[in-house]
């Protein structure tokens, strides 16, 4: 099962660490890990690590590097080895121990003793910090020649924890040192000391400062760093393969491969060898070598390795099948195989070893495929707008056509949905496979404006036909693929190249596939109208003018039959249909596919989701010429065991999750990257960083730093308050280091959705008829809070798609949106509700009418003075906001205002009120007509909460 595993070599065994203790590791001791993942696939991936502290045994060493050759024989043969070296530990390895280590003094064999760890807090260290992922760790002399401008340094004391900063230091090694201190101050201080960062070369006459330099005898400058062997480049050393025998070995030297390319042919099973990359040396073993030979291989990597200028050399063991990325990247090719086969009797050997140390085995000897179906991980009842690019222009598509795309045009779509404090949208392109290049430059060029006209808070996602992630098809619920085209730049295309016109017919000879999961997302894909096209897993839709024949593959289930009857009422509504099933098909239908012929009869097994990847991106060692050449030139790290800490907001990282990619753009980033953000994930599916043969046309999505969707934190421990505090990342975790909490900005409020008002419904609930009808498809929402609302007054039938939203009055400013809106009559629902309101009133005008001459006096001057400066109160008051002022204590005798009947306040009188403050229309109402409308005294209104006044307001209709 997936996990770690610890052991510590003790008198040459293998002595098992409890899980308490895993990340202490002691210098005098030599350590293997075993590191179980559990893939998406259902298959479990090992890594053997074998760590060497500085003061460890020879004899230990090598104890734990045959102990990790004998782990990974017992797994099988596939595991992939570390050799690791205390303070040049791989990255891959200290991600597992996160935020650091911090090796102890002490040991077994070399005769230390161990450290108490409560000791650790009584004695003053310094450590230096490197890293901007993860970080090494290094106990240096605490004296004032171990500080440089280069490097951040910690300095732990018994009662407060000093962060020095090199002048030279990044911003994100900054932040990535504060999270070694959070981890000093929980671990070795009980979460109770101080903490304090020092700026290289900034006195200002601080006092943490002052206190830092006091542990040094005072201030004084530091010398400038002089070259020093670590800042050698091994990285630029001439790969070399080496070839390893028995013979070989017996002479003293492996044997160099005389090749002009690496090539994945130069490597023979029968044989182990060494690739030299200078900073790595990786030892490949073939299948059918002895346990012997494999022993001696990795003893010759520990010799090549054993000479002073390549301490800092990791050995990485790779089995032949089972070879990692960047192993798999030094080679000039190799070729796309699927992964030896696992073996299952190492499986039920390891469990039993591991039975024996004492340890949980439940999980290892079998492995399961994830059968769950893919989620969207979206809220599915938002507003969706499509339009079709035409040339250089987009043309806004009626709710009835907006799900049937045409795989020679461009489309565009901006779909609105509640986040969780405010309005969320999606805007993306979508691709036919026949559109031509100028209308999808067009459609990118198009989308890019609507998103800045939405300052750049939309997530923009560019898909093409055959690649739509989940969250596409659940958005548009329906979704009919047709052939052929209706723009001018698809009719250019057939003219230019004199090819037959496809576009599909409604009379014509058409054959469906029907895919999907669900009601909530379901696909007709127009096919070739032959046999061929079928499979015994769909099922199809086959229509000539006005016969209509279904054809249901043998390996169907009754869920896709009622998915193709929910489809015939979009492409064939109310015509009698005939049933076929795989092996009773009549000649008719053959016929119409123009005979008989074999077809695909294989299960479809969907893929499991692929394992996300998590990389930097990094334009420091590339070039960046935005104006000269458009091009840009950035290398790749990747993230081992990511968290949401490693989302710097000064930096590009991609999320590689196969089936799509997420581009995440921090909020300090430069603009002119920022604008090419498109490019770079192009740019990285071109280059297939994985080696996964990913295809060109994977969906690519860009988001900016605090405006994450769901279906993309949803691959992390998400806390929204961390991206939306201020500062550099730097100065955000200083603040929670020194607070201990997660201060997040105030944040606006919840825009008013753009959509007419709609009540969610249940999606189990939904009919047939209020989800597919053209004239009634599924209502989408908004906040919970203000649907729950407008339920009471709107028709819950009603729908807002392509259709634009009306305008209402609202109570907060008008939501930006890149369309016009038109305005549209209320619903019956309100209708009815304000035709009960003006019976009503009519007896309270009378009464009011006959006991306030004084009101009437002041209400025939309010109208002789309309003339002269005339507020419509039913025009324009989107573009006025709400005046806090209100009257919180008026008297019930009305406070001297004119008094009005409520058909004169209303936003929609025939014969409104002028000249009166519109943002407290409520006030000018009569005590008895308030009391009827609020159901309390005017005093007890305003004493309640701002809120709650305007959601009593809204629920009046007086807005």
């Amino acid at each position: 099962h997936s996990g770690m595993e610890v052991w510590r070599i003790e008198n040459f065994a293998v002595v098992p660490i409890p899980k308490s203790s895993h990340g202490k590791f002691f210098t005098g001791d030599s350590y293997v890990i075993l590191k179980t993942t559990s893939l998406k696939n259902g298959a479990l991936r090992h890594d053997i690590h074998y760590w060497l502290g500085k003061d460890t045994t020879q004899d230990e060493a090598a104890t734990a590097a045959i102990k990790t050759i004998e782990l990974d024989t017992v797994l099988g043969g596939r595991a992939v080895q570390y050799r690791e070296v205390q303070g040049n530990e791989t990255k891959k390895f200290l991600s597992y121990f996160r935020p650091c280590i911090i090796p102890q003094q002490g040991g077994v064999a070399s005769g230390f003793r161990h450290t108490d760890v409560n000791e650790h807090e009584h004695e003053t260290r310094l450590y230096l910090c490197k890293g901007k992922h993860v970080v090494h760790i290094k106990e240096v002399p605490f004296v004032r020649s171990s500080l440089n401008h280069d490097g951040i340094f910690i300095l732990d004391t018994r009662s407060k924890i000093f962060q020095f900063n090199g002048s030279n230091s990044t911003i994100q090694e900054r932040a990535k040192a504060l999270e070694v201190v959070q981890h000093i101050k929980d671990t070795f201080h009980d979460g109770k000391c101080e903490v304090a960062a020092i700026e290289d070369g900034k006195l200002m006459a601080d006092a943490d400062a002052g206190e830092f330099w006091g542990f040094f005898g005072g201030f004084a400058p530091l010398p400038r760093k002089v070259s020093s062997e670590e800042a050698r480049d091994l990285e630029t050393f001439s790969v070399k393969l080496l070839c390893l025998t028995l013979l070989s070995v017996e002479n003293g030297q492996p044997t160099p491969v005389d090749a002009d390319s690496l090539t994945r042919e130069l490597l023979n099973t029968n044989k182990c060898y060494l690739l030299d990359c200078g900073i790595e040396v990786h030892v490949w073993i073939g299948r059918n070598t002895s346990l012997e030979e494999r022993k001696i291989a990795s003893a010759a990597a520990e010799e090549l390795i054993s000479g002073p200028d390549r301490q800092k050399c990791h050995v990485i063991r790779v089995v032949e099948g089972f070879e990692t990325v960047m192993f798999r990247s030094k080679f000039d090719t190799w070729p796309q195989t699927a992964g030896a086969a696992a073996s299952e009797d190492g499986r039920v050997k390891v469990a039993a070893l591991l039975k024996r140390q004492g340890l949980n085995v439940e999980g290892l000897t079998k492995s399961d495929t994830s059968k769950e179906e893919p989620q969207p991980y979206i809220d599915c009842t938002g507003d969706l707008q499509v339009w079709h690019v035409n040339g250089d222009e987009k043309v806004l598509l009626a709710s009835s056509d907006q799900t049937k795309f045409y795989s020679g045009d461009c489309y565009i779509f901006q779909y609105a949905y509640s986040g969780e404090d405010k309005e969320e949208y999606l805007i993306g392109t979508w691709f036919g496979r026949k559109s031509v290049e100028d209308e999808r430059a067009s459609a990118i060029s198009l989308s890019g404006k609507m998103v800045e006209a939405l300052k750049s808070q939309a997530v923009q996602t560019r898909l093409y036909e055959g690649k739509e992630p989940i969250q596409f098809f659940s958005i548009f619920q329906i979704f009919i693929v047709l052939k052929g085209g209706l723009s001018s730049g698809y009719r250019r295309f057939i003219m230019e190249n004199s090819t037959a016109d496809e576009t599909y017919s409604e009379d014509g000879l058409a054959l469906f596939r029907v895919q999907g999961s669900g009601p909530d997302n379901m696909q007709a894909i127009q096919v070739e109208p032959v046999a061929s096209s079928l499979n015994s897993s769909y099922c199809y839709i086959l229509h000539n003018d006005t016969t209509v024949f279904t054809w249901s593959g043998s390996l169907t289930t009754s869920e896709h039959q009622e998915l193709v009857e929910r489809l015939l009422d979009q492409i064939k509504p109310n015509i009698q249909y005939k049933p076929q099933k795989e092996g009773t098909e009549t000649e008719q239908f053959w016929g119409l596919l123009g005979g008989k012929c074999d077809y695909s009869n294989q299960k479809i097994v969907k893929e499991p989701e692929n394992d996300p990847h998590l990389f930097y991106c990094d334009f420091s060692k590339g070039t960046f010429s935005l104006f000269l050449t458009n091009n840009i030139k950035f290398q790749v790290t990747e993230i081992f065991n990511f968290t949401q800490d490693d989302l710097m907001t000064e930096d590009v990282y991609i999320l590689d999750c196969h089936s799509d990619i997420f581009v995440w753009i921090g909020q300090k980033v430069d603009t002119k990257i920022r604008s090419q953000a498109l490019k770079i994930g192009e740019e990285f599916l071109e280059h297939d960083f994985l080696l996964e043969k990913i295809s060109r046309e994977t969906s690519i999505f860009i988001l900016t730093e605090g405006n994450e969707p769901p279906f993309f934190t949803r691959f992390f421990t998400w806390d929204s308050a961390k991206s939306a505090m201020h500062g550099n990342s730097y100065q955000r975790k200083l603040a929670i280091v020194k607070t201990g909490v997660t201060r997040p900005v105030e944040k606006p409020k919840r825009r008013v959705p753009t959509s007419g008002g709609r009540s969610v419904t249940d999606k189990s609930q939904r009919s047939r008829s209020m989800s597919f009808s053209p004239d009634n498809v599924r209502a989408r929402g908004r906040s919970p809070a203000f649907s729950a609302l407008a339920a009471n007054f709107e028709n819950p039938n009603s729908r807002n798609l392509s259709t634009p939203p009306p305008a209402v009055t609202r109570l907060y400013p008008k939501s930006t949106i890149p369309d016009s809106v038109k305005p549209v009559p209320r619903s019956a629902a309100i209708a009815a509700l304000t035709a009960s309101f003006e019976s009503a009133k009519e007896s309270v005008e009378s009464k009011s009418s006959r006991g306030d001459e004084k009101s009437k006096v002041a209400q025939e001057s309010l109208e002789a003075n309309s003339n002269e400066n005339p507020i419509s109160v039913s025009g324009r008051n989107d573009d006025l906001t709400i005046k806090e002022e209100m009257n919180e204590g008026e008297d019930e005798d009305d406070g001297g205002l004119p008094i009005f009947p409520y058909e004169r306040l209303t936003t929609s009188s025939s014969d409104p009120v002028t000249d009166i403050d519109i943002t407290k229309r409520e006030a000018y109402l009569s005590s008895v007509e308030f009391k009827e409308k609020f159901g309390m005294k005017k005093s007890a209104f305003y004493d309640l909460p701002k809120w709650k006044q305007n959601k009593l307001k809204m629920a009046v209709h007086l807005f």
